[in-house]
């Protein structure tokens, strides 16, 4: 599966910004899909994942309360919804598509395909 993200951009603190993640090529449906985030000299880290229907979510504790994951399988695409921004989420952010049966995994590891990031940079 392909995986296009977009939606970043320049926004003060406490600002909002909605990234979206269109897939293409296999059935959208069949993956489990997470948002990651990558900081300059940092590790890529787990944001958020949704299982395949979309019923469940997970939260990395940064962005619990401030940031939500959704899906639309009939779009073949992803959502995070980022509210009350803060500084310290400046970074890269990737959206991944796992297609293991189980998750959302928070670790790169399990995920086999990658978009290629949108920066989101927040000022203080």
């Amino acid at each position: 599966v392909q995986l296009q993200a977009s939606g970043g951009g320049l926004v003060q603190a406490g600002g909002s910004l909605r990234l979206s993640c269109a897939a293409s090529g296999r059935t959208f449906s069949n993956y489990v899909m997470g948002w990651f985030r990558q900081a300059p000299g940092k590790e890529r880290e787990f944001v958020a994942g949704i299982t395949r229907s979309g019923g469940s979510s997970y939260y990395a504790d940064p962005v619990k309360g401030r940031f939500t994951i959704s899906r639309d399988n009939a779009k073949n695409t992803v959502y995070l919804e980022m509210n009350s921004l803060k500084p310290e989420d400046t970074a890269v952010y990737y959206c991944a598509a796992d297609s293991g049966y189980s998750g959302p995994h928070t670790h790169v590891q399990f995920y086999d395909f990658w978009g290629q990031g949108t920066q989101v940079t927040v000022s203080s």
